[in-house]
């Protein structure tokens, strides 16, 4: 071969390298690694995770197609939690998503070379997630669960289901340190409910019994029940203490109404699986996670189940009920 057809051959390959290596990466299967804080059959579980998996194909991601998602379900065990991470990033996923505090923190400290996008969080900056909400600066960033300031409507809509209570029991998981957050600000509008707030720290099961036993022996109490993992660890039992004692409840997130619980006031999280995929999907076409700002929910959801009022003696007032997002019967 003549050297100026060589030399034009060569150009011509350099020239077009870019373009190949771009339609390589196009073709090539990309791998998610999900680790969730809650457990498979748990509440809602699936349909946050239907939710994501739909988001995702929207953007152009089908599982099983161009990318493969690998999850786990550690059910707020901190010793899976471990396990599952070290399990999922030794796959080499081009990006985590994780739900929860727990998982997030398990896997933050796991990485930090792995893109990661969070979602259901509390207080990422106060945990050492990210340096900032606008500026993350380092391999994570996501959607927390929401701003503190959500805490005190709690007091106030329990106060409109009971307004003959003058205590209420306030369920905080003191492991975590939003639970100090979210009982400042509902210790804030105690004196305008008119109601006093008693900190019930969550242990085992048999502490959360007796501690919820000894509240209820005075009249006129309610709960009200922090977001944290030890909630929705002991969900199923708040939830049958509270029924047993006749207390009117508010608790942090749909699931536990839709098991029996009174009213709920927070964020969609499903619409937090959704908006993950968003997030997973530019990382994907190249963006970092430290430019791309932590988000705080931008849907919230009034859920009521009529037939545990009935069964706790309470009437859910009119207007109230016409603005829930949700209602069970």
């Amino acid at each position: 071969m003549q050297r100026r057809q060589f030399l034009t051959l060569l150009g011509g390959a350099v020239a077009i390298s870019p373009l190949a290596t771009r339609a390589q990466d196009a073709l090539r299967m990309r791998r998610i690694g999900m680790l969730s804080g809650v457990g498979r059959d748990a509440p809602d579980a699936q349909l946050r995770y239907a939710a994501f998996l739909e988001r995702l194909q929207q953007l152009g991601w089908t599982n099983g197609q161009n990318v493969r998602v690998e999850a786990r379900w550690s059910a707020g065990d901190a010793k899976l939690a471990r396990q599952y991470a070290a399990e999922l990033i030794a796959l080499g996923p081009d990006v985590m998503v994780t739900t929860g505090s727990l998982s997030t923190e398990t896997v933050v400290q796991s990485t930090t070379s792995v893109p990661i996008v969070f979602a259901v969080v509390l207080d990422p900056v106060g945990g050492g997630l990210v340096k900032s909400l606008s500026r993350p600066g380092g391999n994570a960033t996501g959607f927390m669960m929401f701003e503190y300031s959500l805490s005190a409507k709690w007091p106030e809509l329990l106060k409109q289901i009971a307004p003959t209570m003058t205590r209420a029991a306030v369920l905080r998981d003191t492991q975590s340190t939003a639970a100090v957050g979210q009982f400042a600000v509902i210790q804030s509008v105690a004196s305008s409910v008119g109601v006093e707030m008693i900190p019930i720290s969550l242990g085992d099961a048999a502490n959360i019994e007796r501690e919820i036993e000894t509240f209820a022996r005075s009249s006129n109490g309610g709960l009200i029940v922090t977001a944290g993992t030890s909630t929705i660890i002991h969900r199923d039992l708040i939830n049958m203490l509270a029924l047993r004692h006749k207390l009117p409840a508010v608790y942090p997130e749909r699931s536990f109404v839709t098991t029996g619980g009174l009213l709920s006031y927070g964020p969609s999280y499903i619409d937090q699986y959704r908006r993950a995929a968003s997030y997973v999907d530019r990382i994907l076409k190249g963006e970092k996670p430290a430019d791309l700002p932590v988000q705080a929910p931008t849907k919230y959801e009034l859920v009521v189940n009529l037939k545990t009022a009935k069964a706790v003696g309470v009437l859910i007032p009119p207007p109230l009920l016409g603005s829930a997002d949700d209602v069970v019967e």
